[in-house]
This record gives structure tokens, C-alpha cells and sequence, in this order.
């Protein structure tokens, strides 16, 4: 009886203690733990809830590492805005870059009321990230903003949820309802990455200004309209994730269930804990997370008789390591989608494609990768197709990489040979042989005739031709 609760304990952790895909240790940096802890009660207790171990640490504390014996101390960062401009030797941008470097995830969210510490600006910089130059501008909406709490500064932004970034990629952050984002941050993304990707823009009518200019008129603005997001991600080429949060204050207790109202709409609730709850989820890792199951290829035969998947019957065994060319192949990649707390079947959405790449030095091939089975947890997608006439070294490949989900790059290298000596069609079988076959039994027949006529063509002789006359 003692033995089962060892087991009944574990089997009970496991069940309710629901992990990202990367861990749960998350470090949360702050000047004034007390008075945050209850500013964001509602915040913390919803990522306790969710699994996550939450340390909170002064900028400057000297016993602070991010490392320890060469491996992260901590699985994700949450940085909240300080009053000093620095953060402290623990917390340079060196460090925080190295920590993305082995898959660490931050969560850096900005205050227009604290400026922005050089750390921070020095670290953002390198992802071509560009914020204010002066540190103290917010993003101001005339539109577009709370008459309640803001009906003379129009700092208090009330936006819907992010729309969809393209229609060929997936929404995480966008179900419905109203976000409010109380004195942003302005950031400018720059064009040169392709690993930046906003998450959430200010509208048309927004601009980013400096509260302590008394000019009436903002000659030259930071950024105007859809040049400033409010929201930004960075998704590294291992997939690690940084988020940059312009209005820390849109995670308050204060603004997660409070009535705002727009200048010409009603009353109604604000979305912010269910916002908040995609955001950290998304840079925790516990959505749009993919993982790669079974990779499989084989040779392939043909049914006219079936359809579909049917059709294609396995020959031979899994992932042999040589092919011929003019083979039918088929290529089968399991995929899985981690929501949460748990690994569900991927499904590429309708104007995406999951494709495969069958490449030597430029791809042979490219094909759309189609489901075929789904388990529980994975999808399976697959392709079938002839190996091009071409010798040589080719690899299987699966290159899928789109924002807000992680990068899958499979590859499998396989040898293409010629045919062997027996394995080449019988001359009378090739068309195009049949002209040289027949002029050879023309020439074998004929000289056959020629033989058989000059046999049994003999000349006659005259019977005296040889006798002597008188």
C-alpha cells in the first residue's frame, strides 16, 4: 500500500501541474515585488494556475544569474518597467541575447509613466527594434480612445483584438471583444528582419508624442498610424521568443474587467486577461508550438482500380537509403500542435500549404503535403510522386516556417541511382528500337536468300566441251 503513493502522487502532479513545452521556471523582474504583486494579483495568479513557478528579483540583486553551471537558471523572463536606467550586471543586453540564444523566452513589457532603461533600448536595438528617442512618449488616439478614464489626454487606447496577421496565418491573439492599453510605448519594427512580426498596430489616426512638449501641434512625430505597434514579437531561428508589450498597464487588476467606452460606441468589458492569457501563452511557448513525430518514406506502386489513399500500396521497407530513379515514392510526416497543456493534430489552415521539397542543389520537386489519418495528438500528411531522371545525392525536406508558430525544417537524404544492367527494358519493348530490329532480320534474311540462291543456282555444263575433234 505504502508502494502506490509514490505513484498516486506523481500520476496527481502530472494532472494538474499542466507545464509550457519549455518549462515553468519564470523569472519576473521588478523594483517593488509588494507593490507589483498586488497591482497584478490577478495577473500571477492566473500564470501560477497554469503551472509556472514565478521568482521575483530586483534589476540590481547581486546573487541574480541567468545561468548556472552553463545552463539557464530560468526558462522565461518577464521584465517590468524600473525607474533606474540601468538594469544591473545580471540583466545586460549580452546576457539577455544569450539567453534567447539558448532557447529562453522573454517577455518585456514598457510603461510611457517609467522610461525605458538603455539596457533595454541597447537590447531592442539589436533586434531592430526602435523605440523613442527620448524615452517618454506615448502613443495618443483621438478615434479611438477611452471617454471614461481618458476623455482629455486620449491615452487610454481601446482597440479590438489583433486581426490576422495574413490569411495564410494563424490567429492567436484575436477571439472577439475590446483590449484597453493605458499610455503606450511606441515601437517602429524595421524592414531588414524577417524575424520581427507585430502583433497588434495602432490605427490609421494614432501618433506617438512627448506629453512634456506644451506645443499643441507635434511637428515631427515619432511614428504615425500603422507605423507604430503596440505590440511586438520576435521569434528567433531556434524558436525562441521575445514580445515586447507597450502598455504594461493593460495587465493591471484595474483594467482586466473594467467598462470602457469609445467615443462613439457603448459601455462594454475589456478583454485584457483573456489578451493577456495569448500573449504570455504565445511567448511561453504553450501555443503555436510544433513538434515532429514519425518521418517516413518508402517505394510506392500504383492502383488504377483505387482512389485516394487507397491507391498506393507500400513495396519494400521503411526509409531505405537508395532509390532508382523513375521510382514512385511516398513521403509521410507526422505533425502535432501544442495548445496548452497538450499536444493536439496539427491542421494547416485553408490558404496554407505544407509542402515537401525534394532537392539536390534546387528542389526536383515541390508538392503539396496532404492529411491522410489523424490520431488523438498528430496529424499525418503525405505525398507520392516518381523520382526525377537524374543521378545523385537528394534529400526529403520539410521547410515549414511561419509567424507565430515554430520553425520545422526535416530532412532526409537519400541516394538516386541509375538503373542496373537487368533492370533496363528489353530492346523489342522500346518503339523506337523496331526500325533498327527490323534492319537487322532484313540484313540476316536477306543474306540467308542470297546463300540459299547461290547454292542451287549451279551453271550447266555441255557434255563435249571436252572432247578433242578431227
Amino acid at each position: 500500500m505504502c508502494r502506490l503513493f509514490p505513484l498516486f502522487f506523481l500520476a496527481l502532479s502530472s494532472a494538474v501541474y499542466a507545464l509550457s513545452s519549455t518549462g515553468s521556471r519564470l523569472l519576473v523582474v521588478t523594483e517593488d515585488s509588494a507593490a507589483d504583486k498586488e497591482k497584478y494579483s490577478t495577473f500571477w495568479s492566473d500564470l501560477e494556475s497554469r503551472g509556472y513557478r514565478l521568482a521575483f528579483e530586483a534589476p540590481k540583486n547581486d546573487k541574480l544569474a541567468l545561468f548556472q553551471h552553463g545552463e539557464r537558471a530560468f526558462d522565461h523572463i518577464l521584465l517590468l518597467p524600473t525607474k533606474s536606467k540601468g538594469l544591473g550586471p545580471s540583466l545586460t543586453p549580452n546576457l539577455l541575447l544569450e539567453f534567447i540564444s539558448n532557447n529562453g523566452n522573454i517577455l518585456l513589457a514598457l510603461s510611457a509613466e517609467s522610461p525605458v532603461p538603455s539596457a533595454i533600448s541597447s537590447l531592442l536595438l539589436e533586434l531592430d527594434v526602435h523605440l523613442p528617442p527620448d524615452r517618454t512618449s506615448l502613443v495618443v488616439d483621438h478615434f479611438n480612445y477611452d471617454t471614461i478614464s481618458a476623455g482629455e489626454k486620449h491615452d487610454v487606447l481601446v482597440l479590438p483584438k489583433p486581426s490576422a496577421l495574413r490569411s495564410d496565418v494563424k490567429n492567436y491573439f484575436g477571439s472577439g471583444g475590446l483590449i484597453a492599453f493605458p499610455r503606450v510605448v511606441a515601437q517602429e519594427l524595421g524592414s531588414s528582419s524577417q524575424l520581427l512580426t507585430p502583433i497588434l498596430r495602432a490605427p490609421e489616426t494614432a501618433y506617438s508624442y512627448n506629453p512634456k512638449e506644451e506645443a499643441e501641434n507635434v511637428a515631427e512625430p515619432f511614428a504615425v498610424g500603422s507605423q507604430i505597434s503596440l505590440v511586438s514579437s520576435m521569434q528567433a531561428r531556434n524558436s525562441a521568443r521575445l514580445t515586447v508589450l507597450g502598455s504594461v498597464e493593460a495587465l493591471e487588476d484595474a483594467w482586466f474587467d473594467r467598462t470602457v467606452q469609445g467615443p462613439e460606441g457603448k459601455a462594454v468589458k475589456t478583454s485584457n486577461r483573456a489578451f493577456a492569457k495569448s500573449l504570455t501563452g504565445w511567448t511561453f511557448m504553450e501555443i503555436g508550438v510544433l513538434k515532429v513525430g514519425k518521418v517516413e518514406h518508402h517505394l510506392s506502386t500504383l492502383s488504377d482500380s483505387k482512389s485516394g489513399n487507397d491507391s498506393v500500396a507500400q513495396l519494400g521497407y521503411l526509409n531505405p537509403k537508395i532509390y532508382r530513379i523513375k521510382n514512385d515514392v511516398t513521403f509521410n510526416i507526422e505533425m502535432s500542435e501544442y495548445s496548452f497543456d497538450h499536444f493536439s493534430p496539427f491542421t494547416v489552415i485553408p490558404d496554407d500549404k505544407l509542402q515537401l521539397e525534394f532537392t539536390m542543389l534546387s528542389p526536383f520537386h515541390r508538392l503539396d503535403l496532404q492529411p491522410i489519418s489523424t490520431t488523438s495528438n498528430s496529424t499525418i500528411y503525405s505525398a507520392t510522386f516518381r523520382l526525377p531522371d537524374q543521378h545523385g545525392i537528394f534529400s526529403f525536406r520539410v521547410n515549414y516556417k511561419r509567424p507565430f508558430l515554430t520553425n520545422v525544417d526535416v530532412k532526409r537524404e537519400v541516394t538516386v541511382r541509375h538503373f542496373a544492367h537487368d533492370e533496363w527494358p528489353r530492346s523489342w519493348m522500346i518503339s523506337a528500337g523496331w526500325v533498327w530490329i527490323a534492319g537487322i532480320w532484313v540484313t540476316i534474311l536477306g543474306w540467308v536468300a542470297f546463300v540459299a540462291l547461290w547454292l542451287w543456282s549451279e551453271p550447266a555444263y555441255e557434255q563435249n566441251q571436252g572432247k578433242k575433234r578431227q
